[in-house]
């Protein structure tokens, strides 16, 4: 008896594909909050090429392969507001578990070792979403870079002793 076409191509349709490429997607959303809001984002991949710009809150789709053999995606995630301090953070990609264990049953090695390193289905990103903090305001120097100066009230000039605030009790 000889098998039918669709039997033939459903065979070659699961001999073609991995789990993690049948399940899951070459691109994820990422979600980037900051306190406060309104501080400036940018993402560059592993090679620094620059991916996004823009301001918190943000909402976007980063892809998760590099379109490499087993070519996963790493970003630097910068986040900056002037008065703030600067923060750096990773968002790595990392094996799914239908690319680990999904392949066990659907895929098979063909899964494993081919469809799935090909497409970049098989991996998240971590973390998907960022919630950061940048501190308290901080005092800048002329160059930019945080900086303070402690000096005895009797010091301070009088017209500059004006603007100055308590902090603190007193």
């Amino acid at each position: 008896m000889k098998p039918s076409k669709i039997m033939t191509a459903i065979a070659t349709t699961a001999l073609m594909t991995g789990c993690a490429s049948i399940v899951g997607e070459k691109n994820q959303m990422v979600t980037i909050n900051s306190a406060p809001s309104n501080a400036a984002v940018v993402i560059k991949d592993e090679n620094m090429q620059k991916v996004y710009s823009g301001t918190t809150p943000a909402t976007l789709q980063l892809r998760k392969s590099d379109g490499s053999y087993f070519g996963g995606k790493t970003y630097t995630v910068e986040l900056s507001k002037e008065g703030y301090e600067t923060r750096t953070m990773m968002i790595n990609s990392t094996p799914n578990g239908w690319y680990l264990a999904g392949n066990l049953v659907f895929g098979g090695l063909i899964g494993w070792l081919i469809v799935d390193p090909m497409t970049g289905a098989m991996y998240n990103l971590t973390p998907d979403k960022i919630n950061a903090s940048l501190g308290e305001g901080v005092a800048m120097n002329g160059d930019g870079h945080p900086d303070i100066t402690l000096v005895l009230i009797e010091d301070v000039p009088m017209n500059m002793r004006e603007e100055m605030e308590y902090i603190g009790k007193i």
